[in-house]
């Protein structure tokens, strides 16, 4: 039987399933099938407009490396007109964020972009290694997720229940975000899935209704944009390795002990079961439709009395956590989302997480360079087609 062809070109022989749409494919059609459907979204959802500067939310990761590269690929391809430049966050992760800021530095010779770096010990007078000393592996997430979504915002160090931070020369502030007018994340649309299921779970009714959104902080000096919304996590695996783009591949070391695990494990499940199911996931979050009693209820947008970032409480999450920390209470301010009816919403608390040390490392579990690059491996090799699929020998 004769290879079979790219159901795009009909002309090249197809050497992948898109995972997304179960389309066989060649390579360079799926590349170009990748970067219009981003350049789509990009389109009819008004992400930029010409003369903005957009700072792109690199971590060195697959997301942010790929997103690096099509955002300068379409920018220059479609004449987008934006002034693109590199944003990294310094979590302050020994072994781990150290050695994917080298590959940050590396995207900003290899796009020919500009790059800045800010560091939480710079904002805020810790580094996640010592509030993880200080609060533990269960609810480090919550400090890091707060940290770093006002992190990428914020360009100076800032006062905390009056006590300063511990640097007191402020950044220029027009080195960071000089003029910029929105950031770009990475978000795929595995994460958003995942996150529309984290709110169910919690019954967190606010974040629902805006979790699935593409622009974030609209009404904001400096909105959030996704371009992968719609963009599958295992394309954008594709895409990264059959570019050989330069992408830091391990895994944070906190992860394994992340609440989204569970999450993203189903999500996957789903996947597996129906491709689409992703997408139909992201849709139905978008359709849905919140009761006027529960609007009413909605905290509605504000700014923090203390830092005057943008919050829906007097006084930010950021602002209550590092009260916390500053005196000597870390668990100030992390909490569970309650229910209707005052019970705390998500896991039962029966359902205890095995402990990652114990067993084979699986998907969130960390492990050995060996078996990331083992895993990275398979995943790649699930979408191609075999020969005996395509007909080859």
């Amino acid at each position: 039987m004769a290879p079979r062809q790219c159901s795009r070109c009909t002309v090249a022989k197809a050497m992948l399933r898109r995972p997304k749409t179960q389309e066989q494919v060649c390579r360079e059609c799926f590349f170009t099938t990748f970067e219009e459907e981003v350049h789509q979204t990009i389109v009819d959802n008004k992400l930029f407009k010409p003369g903005e500067r957009v700072a792109i939310a690199a971590s060195g990761g697959k997301d942010s490396t790929v997103l690096a590269h099509i955002m300068t690929t379409l920018n220059s391809r479609h004449g987008y007109g934006l002034d693109l430049f590199l944003l990294s966050i310094d979590e302050g992760i020994s072994g781990y964020r150290d050695d994917s800021l080298e590959t940050v530095k590396r995207n900003e010779q290899q796009y020919g972009i500009p790059l800045r770096i800010v560091s939480y010990k710079e904002l805020y007078g810790w580094t996640m290694d010592e509030i993880v000393a200080q609060i533990g592996t269960k609810n480090n997430c919550t400090f890091c997720g707060v940290f770093r979504r006002q992190g990428l915002c914020r360009s100076d160090p800032i006062l905390y229940c009056g006590v300063p931070n511990l640097d007191t020369q402020a950044l220029d502030r027009g080195a960071v975000l000089a003029g910029a007018n929105k950031i770009a994340t990475g978000h795929n649309a595995d994460d958003v899935a995942e996150t529309v299921l984290l709110n169910i779970l919690r019954g967190d009714v606010p974040r629902l209704g805006r979790c699935a959104n593409i622009i974030t902080g609209e009404d904001s000096p400096l909105p959030r944009v996704k371009p992968f919304k719609y963009a599958y996590e295992k394309e954008i695996v594709l895409y990264a390795y059959y570019k050989k783009l330069d992408y830091f591949s391990t895994e944070c070391i906190y992860a394994p002990f992340a609440a989204r695990g569970f999450a993203r494990e189903f999500i996957k499940d789903l996947e597996a079961a129906r491709p689409m199911a992703i997408i139909d996931v992201i849709r139905s979050a978008e359709d849905f439709v919140f009761a006027a009693a529960s609007e009413e209820k909605l905290p509605q947008p504000r700014t923090c009395e203390r830092c005057g970032y943008i919050s829906s409480q007097p006084v930010c999450k950021a602002c209550v956590l590092l009260e916390g920390l500053n005196r000597g209470l870390p668990r100030l301010g992390v909490s569970r989302t309650r229910g209707r009816h005052g019970e705390k919403a998500g896991l039962h608390p029966s359902v205890a997480r095995s402990d990652p040390s114990s067993g084979p490392p699986g998907p969130g579990t960390g492990g050995s360079e060996a078996l990331r690059a083992e895993r990275i491996r398979r995943a790649v090799k699930q979408v191609q087609i075999s020969y005996e699929e395509a007909g080859g020998t």
